[in-house]
């Protein structure tokens, strides 16, 4: 007691935090009660003097808003609620008094009794008005827990509640205090008795809409503008009652309000109206939609416009949500009727503007009920119809299509969302319709003008469930592919009509299959155009742009897959009659060639990335005629001149090749490439080929072979191609893989003929390292090891053996990097090595920077090994050490060495990988572009740009480097001083982006300048210099201070 007592004490002459935090303990550990806190209270509690008598009742508050519940007994919450009920009537003591019932209204042992109390003493003492907006809170917060805790005592006060609360809440004006106010009077609203208050909570309430509060800068409380509109419109639609008092509100907001208000106002009109009732909606319903009308035909801006039909649904769901509305025999009347019989009438002038307003109408009342749907469906169809064929409205066919085409997409909507729309057995509203829209809108296919609106309805009719016949699809296709046919120039007719052929065969593909591929096919000629032959060659190309964007749908791709290998068969395998010419032209053929091949690889893609399961049977149907094809011409061109050689048709090849094996199984994978390795290593194409013609017997294929001719090691592009997608479960059918990768190794060196066959080999090492590092231990070692020493390292080699070398390890280092490999790192360091090498520092420098880059080899999708953040780890790693030795490094080279590394690492990694490192960056780069190597300048250039577009206004190290930046892309941008376009490109779209990154202070020394050098840009012989000239220049102009 004696503790408690000096505790008492203490506090009242400091009010220090601790000896609350002391008095609970003592309280808490059972040393003292509450009981010895009052008693050791009592002076101060009845004391004269104002100030002590609130320290007191503040002390005990502070106390038992700390003390644990189970400290507190029923007679103890008893005795506190009297004596704080009491405190109330002191205004002195209000205020501790307050805090003291937040925390007893919240206890378990506080009972109905207890709430009565406390609302008699809050109605009884508490003067809002005289307290500020943190007291005003914490009365809010009783009251909260009162309704939380104790409604149904609550309820039983009746009215003496409800007038009491109304008086407390009226004329409250604070932000916070309103979000508590406004939930307070929801559950009032929704659970007690307030019709004889509904006037008073009206007024309580409305009197805050709109909500135009904006938050203060740096609001502790973060309350929004948001926050209290919803909390508002919670109570608005809380109750039927308010109807007749608030859509008089309402309306007069949305005649005279704001743009913000009319927002507003139409949001909280969607969610009170379905409560107010149909009663209510019918009795205004004249009104609205007279003012709901200026909105839609006269809108300020799309935003209002979109809501405004958004409450007209509302309303018209709202009148007619009764069943009796909705009977199929029904007649439509009230507003519904008027409504759309005024939308009629202006309709009947579908060019006019106020058309698409009256339609937007129309289509929004497809989305309320089904018999208003029926009902707008019956009247603004045959009038379309009716407008279409009339003679005298000829002019105005195209805009009723567009017209009628967005009913009809609206009538689809609704009957995707609203299962009430669609009947059994396909009776959609638009069924008793239908013939007649087809047959306006198949007149409408007939000239371009009216084509595309009718391609549009017939869109939407085709994706309307239940609606069209298997007959009518196949009339549509007939119809769409006459379009075809006769559209000649109108490409983007040609696509509107593919994309309704391609919504068709996803419900329907027998009819495309059967009526319009045939067609597609037979434009597409046997024999390749020749060279000057430009139109014939452009209608392929459209051909297959068309088969293209049509045939991902598994049963017209096999198709496609049929037709286009038999076309490169005839294409690119000459009959054994026909006699070779030396003066043939294989270029037009091989171009031919070329766009079939891609054609298949665009599909293929875009089937995987739809997720079609149907790709993986193309490994039996498709990859065996294409290797059959390039073996045989790979053969068949010792002897004479064969189109399938082109390198460009097997880089296409293998990418077909690639996107199938993908979507292989590990054991369907361990099948096909033990066939490829079957050929490529045994020369046993049995297995790997399939085709009309056949490999001869007598011929053997042996590419890996020293005599092997340079078409047969061409062809380890397909070798490749099967084996950088493979799963890492796949085993290689070789005796021991550490010396077949050793012997590819070898092959690189000294039989490669070409880039093609040493990157294809490349890509096959990196692929079989990335996935099997684990167990090709000897070959990473000493192997490597050895191949570094023989052929990089060894400056007697010939530098450009030398630099072919530093690509492969490059790849075999990338191949180990992506998956964590320890081994990389030790790589790099080597590479590093090299940077004081006279002949390949450059390459070796490159090597270093592009090792973390994106490429398509070593990807997720080929199942590549990969470890997340790779790239960023690197950076990491190795940017701070480039950095470094270009500050540090004496001599010239080596310093340029390290600026090459840095320009190419920058290019290859995310920005978010060295923004942090912009600033010791900046110097470096600005040398970086004074490399003599064009590439590397472009590239900084383009790196330069990315960081300024990204960075923050008035950035603080570009304007640092302002002057200098300036000077150098002026230099780079003369034709005088860089030859290279794709450099003065880059310099040019630097300076127009520097006005708006750095301030004008800065800049404006400069401006004078820029804009004179910029003039003599204008002059440049290449016609995308001077584009971007005049782009810069007028930035500079416009850039003032």
């Amino acid at each position: 007691m004696e503790r408690i007592d000096r505790l008492v004490r203490t506090w009242i002459a400091s009010e220090q935090e601790q000896e609350i935090e002391d008095t609970v303990k003592e309280i808490e550990q059972g040393n003292a009660n509450l009981l010895h806190v009052v008693k050791s209270l009592g002076e101060y509690l009845t004391s004269e003097e104002d100030d002590l008598r609130t320290k007191g009742v503040e002390f005990l508050s502070l106390v038992i808003a700390r003390c644990p519940p189970e400290k507190l007994n029923r007679q103890s919450v008893r005795t506190l609620v009297a004596f704080y009920c009491g405190k109330l009537e002191d205004t002195e003591t209000i205020i501790p008094a307050l805090k003291g019932l937040i925390t007893l209204t919240k206890l378990p042992l506080f009972t109905s009794i207890d709430a009565v109390e406390v609302a008699k003493a809050l109605f009884a003492h508490v003067k809002m008005n005289v307290l500020v907006q943190s007291q005003r809170f914490m009365v809010f917060t009783i009251i909260d827990n009162l309704v939380a805790n104790q409604r149904e005592a609550l309820k039983n006060m009746g009215d003496e509640f409800i007038r009491g609360y109304v008086g407390l809440a009226e004329g409250e004006k604070d932000p916070r205090n309103l979000l508590l106010a406004f939930a307070i009077d929801r559950v009032l609203l929704i659970e007690f008795e307030t019709t004889k208050f509904i006037e008073d909570f009206f007024n309580i309430t409305f009197c805050y809409f709109p909500i135009t509060f904006r938050p203060p800068p740096n609001d502790p409380y973060r309350i929004t503008t948001e926050d209290l509109k919803a909390a508002l419109r919670s109570c608005l639609h809380a109750t039927p009652a308010f109807g007749k008092l608030a859509v008089p509100v309402f309306l007069e907001k949305l005649t005279a309000g704001s743009p913000v208000t009319k927002k507003d106002t139409l949001d909280t009109l969607n969610v009170c109206l379905p409560v107010y009732g149909p009663a209510i909606a019918r009795e205004f319903a004249r009104k609205m939609w007279n003012t709901l009308k200026l909105e839609i035909f006269q809108p300020t801006d799309n935003v209002t416009e979109e809501k405004a039909l958004k409450t007209m649904q509302v309303l018209i769901q709202t009148i007619y949500a009764a069943p009796a509305e909705q009977a199929d025999d029904a007649e439509i009347e009230g507003l519904a009727k008027e409504a759309c019989e005024e939308c009629i009438q202006i309709l009947r002038e579908p060019e006019k503007s106020q058309a698409k307003h009256a339609i937007k109408v129309l289509c929004a009342f497809m989305s309320t009920t089904a018999s208003v749907a029926r009902f707008t469906l019956a009247r603004a169809v045959p009038h379309f119809v009716k407008l279409f064929l009339d003679p005298d409205e000829l002019p105005n066919r195209t805009p009723t299509l567009r017209l009628l085409a967005d009913l009809i997409e609206a009538a689809r909507e609704s009957t995707s969302h609203d299962p009430e729309v669609l009947p059994e057995e396909g009776n959609v509203p638009l069924s008793p319709y239908k013939d007649e829209v087809i047959g306006v809108l198949t007149v409408g296919l007939k000239t371009p003008a009216t084509a595309y609106p009718a391609i549009d309805a017939l869109k939407s009719m085709v994706r309307t469930p239940g609606l069209l016949t298997d007959e009518e699809l196949g009339f549509v296709v007939h119809n769409v592919n006459e379009v075809l046919q006769q559209d000649e120039d109108e490409t983007d007719l040609s696509e509107v009509s593919l994309d309704l052929l391609c919504t068709v065969s996803a419900v329907a593909p027998s009819h495309v299959s059967g009526n319009t591929l045939p067609l597609l096919f037979s434009a597409l000629p046997d024999r390749a155009p020749p060279r000057d032959a430009d139109a014939e060659r452009i209608k392929y190309w459209r051909t297959l742009a068309s088969l293209k964007k049509l045939c991902t749908q598994p049963d017209l791709f096999e198709t496609l897959v049929i037709r286009l290998s038999t076309k490169l068969d005839l294409l690119c395998v000459p009959s054994p009659s026909s006699t070779p010419t030396p003066t043939e032209d294989l270029e037009p053929a091989a171009a031919y060639a070329h766009s079939i091949l891609k054609t298949l690889a665009d599909v293929l893609s875009a089937k995987i990335e739809l997720g079609h399961t149907d790709v993986v049977k193309y490994i039996d149907r498709l990859v065996p005629r294409l290797y059959n094809l390039f073996i045989l011409s790979a053969i068949g061109a010792e002897e004479r001149p064969m189109v399938a050689t082109d390198p460009r048709l097997l880089a296409v090849a293998a990418q077909i090749v690639t996107l199938v094996t993908q979507t292989l199984t590990a054991p369907r994978q361990e099948t096909f490439v033990k066939s490829v390795f079957a050929a490529y290593v045994d020369g046993d194409v049995s297995q790997l080929t399939e085709g009309i013609q056949k490999v001869p017997a007598g011929k053997r294929f042996s590419p890996l072979q020293p005599g092997a001719s340079t078409y047969q090691k061409n062809l380890l592009v397909l070798f490749s191609a099967a084996v950088i997608a493979l799963h890492k479960e796949v085993t290689l059918p070789v005796p021991d893989e550490v010396a077949f990768l050793d012997g590819l190794l070898q092959w690189i060196v000294t039989h490669a003929e070409n880039a093609l066959q040493r990157e294809a080999l490349m890509h096959l090492i990196a692929a079989v390292v990335n996935r099997h590092a684990e167990k090709l231990d000897a070959f990473l070692s000493s192997n490597i090891d050895g191949f570094w020493t023989s052929q990089i390292a060894n400056q007697s080699a010939s530098p450009e053996a030398r630099r072919n070398a530093i690509s492969t390890f490059t790849w075999l280092t990338k191949a180990l990097l992506v998956r964590g490999h320890a081994r990389a790192t030790q790589n790099v360091d080597r590479l590093f090595e090299l940077f004081d090498d006279e002949y390949v520092s450059w390459d070796a420098a490159r090597a270093v920077g592009r090792i973390p880059g994106t490429d398509k080899v070593l990807t997720k999708k080929n199942h590549a090994v990969l470890r997340i953040l790779y790239a960023q780890k690197y950076c990491n790693s190795v940017l701070p050490r480039i950095i470094e030795g270009a500050k540090a490094s004496a001599n010239s080279p080596r310093q340029n060495a390290y600026l090459v590394a840095l320009a190419a690492l920058i290019k290859s990694v995310p920005k978010s990988t060295y923004a942090h490192e912009m600033p010791s960056l900046m110097p470096l780069l600005l040398r970086g572009i004074d490399l003599p190597d064009n590439e590397i300048r472009a590239g900084v250039i383009d790196t330069l740009h990315a960081a300024a577009v990204s960075s923050e206004k008035d950035n603080a190290i570009i304007a640092e480097h302002a002057s200098s930046l300036v000077s150098t892309m002026l230099k780079n941008s003369l034709v005088t001083q860089m030859p290279s376009v794709r450099v003065r490109v880059a310099a040019l779209r630097y300076l127009a982006i520097l006005p708006s990154v750095v301030r004008y202070d800065v800049l404006h020394p400069q401006k004078a300048t820029v804009i004179r050098e910029l003039a003599k840009v204008l002059d440049d012989p290449k016609r995308v210099v001077r584009s971007e000239a005049v782009e810069a220049r007028t930035n500079w102009f416009k850039f003032t201070g």
